[in-house]
Order: C-alpha cells, then sequence, then structure tokens
C-alpha cells in the first residue's frame, strides 16, 4: 500500500510591500503526516474549515516587531480554523475531536501543539463553520473594539469602516443593539445594501463617494463619537475630522495600509485632532482580552471558498477587499 500523500500551501517568498501575487505561494504534494510522529502534547488534525484574514498579510513580509510572529518561506502558510482530530497525545483530546483556536497548517492534514486550542461541538443553534465565522476571532474583535474599548452610550454615533467585512458586520449589529446611531462605509453597491440590512442607519461606498471627510459630514452632520477603524490611512484621517469632542477611536485594522510600499504609506495630516478634540485612539489585540460573549444569534455573511488550490487567490482578494462576508476555506 502507497503512503499517503496531502496537498498543503506553501509561502514561496516574503512579499514586504504592494499586493502579493499567486506566485508567491505555491501548492505541493507531500507525504501525509502520520500519528506515530507524535511527540509528547501534540495532535494529528484534519483541518476543515482555514480563515483568510487581513492579519495574515503581516505574517508573509518577512518583518519583524508585530504583535504576532511572522511565517517563514518556504514553510506552510498557518491561521485560524476548525478541524478534527485524528490522533493525540495529549490528555485533554482525543480523535473525532472538533477543535479550533490555534494555528493550522493550511494543508490536509497537520501535526499541532494541544497547547492553545480548545474543543467544541455542533449543536442545533451552531453549526461548525459558525465557529470560523460568528463565533470566531472577528466577533471578538468587534465586541473588544466597540464595547469594551469604544464604551458606547445610547444615542451615540458610530462610524465603522470595512462595515461588510468579517468584523464590521459584527460592530453594526453589536451598536444597534446598544442603541447607537450607525453610520457604515464599505467598498461597493452590493456590500453597502448588506450593510443597511444589518441595521446600520446611513451607508455609503468609500470607492465612489468622493470626499471622505464630506461624505462621513453627510452621513453624521452632528459628528462621530465611536470610530471603529478597519483600514486606517486617509480614511482615518477624514473621520478624525468628524469625531466630537471626547470621542473614541477603536484601532483595529490597517487594512489600506497592508499593501503599499514604503513610499506610499499614508502621512496623517489631521492627527493634531486627537489632541483639540480631547480624543481617546486605542489600539488592541483580541487576545489580550478573551474570554467574550458568545454570538451565537447573530448574523454573519460567510463568503467560502472550496479547495486548498485555491486558498492563495482566497487570501489575496481579503487583503484587496474582494471578499464579501467573512472568507473561509473549506477544505
Amino acid at each position: 500500500m502507497s503512503a499517503e500523500s496531502i496537498t498543503r500551501v506553501i509561502l514561496n517568498n516574503y512579499v514586504p510591500d504592494g499586493t502579493p501575487n499567486p506566485s508567491d505561494f505555491r501548492i505541493e504534494t507531500v507525504p501525509a503526516p502520520t500519528a506515530d510522529m507524535l511527540r509528547d502534547s501534540e495532535l494529528l488534525v484534519r483541518p476543515l474549515y482555514l480563515s483568510c484574514d487581513p492579519y495574515m498579510r503581516n505574517r508573509i513580509n518577512g518583518r519583524d516587531g508585530y504583535y504576532i510572529d511572522g511565517l517563514k518561506a518556504a514553510a506552510p502558510i498557518a491561521g485560524l480554523g476548525l478541524g478534527v482530530v485524528e490522533a493525540s497525545t495529549s490528555s485533554g483530546f482525543a480523535p473525532g475531536d472538533f477543535v479550533t483556536g490555534g494555528f493550522f497548517d493550511w494543508a490536509q492534514k497537520a501535526i499541532v501543539p494541544a497547547a492553545g486550542f480548545s474543543k467544541v461541538s455542533e449543536t442545533d443553534r451552531v453549526s461548525l463553520v459558525d465557529y470560523v465565522g460568528v463565533l470566531g476571532m472577528p466577533s471578538f474583535a468587534a465586541y473588544v473594539g466597540l464595547v469594551t474599548l469604544g464604551k458606547p452610550k445610547k444615542g451615540e454615533t458610530l462610524l465603522v469602516s470595512s462595515a461588510a467585512g468579517a468584523v464590521g458586520q459584527m460592530v453594526v449589529q453589536l451598536a444597534k443593539i446598544r442603541g447607537l446611531r450607525v453610520v457604515g462605509v464599505a467598498g461597493s453597491d452590493k456590500k453597502v445594501e448588506f450593510v443597511k440590512s444589518l441595521g446600520a442607519d446611513a451607508a455609503f461606498n468609500y470607492k465612489t463617494c468622493g470626499n471622505f471627510e464630506q461624505a462621513i459630514r453627510q452621513a453624521a452632520p452632528e459628528g462621530v463619537d465611536i470610530y471603529f477603524d478597519n483600514v486606517g490611512g486617509e480614511f482615518l484621517d477624514a473621520a478624525l475630522m468628524n469625531m466630537r469632542p471626547y470621542g473614541r477611536v477603536a484601532a483595529c485594522g490597517q487594512a489600506s495600509q497592508y499593501n503599499v510600499t514604503a513610499n506610499e504609506t499614508y502621512r496623517m495630516d489631521n492627527f493634531l485632532q486627537v489632541i483639540n478634540r480631547k480624543l481617546n485612539v486605542t489600539g488592541y489585540v483580541i487576545t489580550d482580552h478573551y474570554p467574550t460573549p458568545s454570538f451565537a444569534e447573530f448574523l454573519a455573511e460567510v463568503d467560502e471558498v472550496i479547495g486548498l488550490e485555491n486558498g492563495p487567490t482566497a487570501l489575496i482578494d481579503v487583503f484587496v477587499g474582494n471578499n464579501f462576508g467573512k472568507r473561509i476555506i473549506r477544505v
């Protein structure tokens, strides 16, 4: 009997600047890892769903200094997801357990340390894919940024960029529950309509709105109390000019800056408004804030791609905003 082989996605080379290309990755076939390769407290897992997230852009640029370690060139891409245990040397896990919480290699099978993983189960209310979507990292990021850091008060106005994305769509719903007036920003008319369907009071397409500062002012004429920032750059600069005194900015991401070259990095013009308007601007990493509540009752648009061979394109789409909702790969 011939040995089992698997497919995996490899980072061909670092991409320090600009938008990655499919050629920066490669698909390769290798012998499958087996149970006899396990060391103490390890799991042999078969990933079922893999998460494509904007933070992964900083993991492939070859630079240090981020809150999460970078990936190695010529090594597998790795990220969050959900998988099933096939073998275990950890007392806390057994074959057949569904696990999430740690990093999975983008492979049809992989050996991972048991530390960091948690067992989950499918119920009538919660499907397995929900642990990568509505119950996954984006919902935690939304809750921490809006509730823990934004400290919303009923009647305030929230502005959220990338409002149709994995994090943004949760921010909209959380804000409406708390009685906020919500202005969402997205990158297509279809996404704008989706944001409105989630309950946003106003929404606009940043690609066609013209002047950012004026578009925000038109949608929020009395000013913005909380800005949930997923994009940074020029839009953040415009948002600062629309903040009310003592407003709060939750800095969740800088998606507009992940693919630019050093010479193209946006230079802020309006950061003095942080002082003038007495703003509280806070960046955060969600792992500092666990645990957070359940989000099983929320809506989450899942943008599913099938097959590891489509992984590189699926991930690049997230980096340039071509996804609609939470992009995942069904292995």
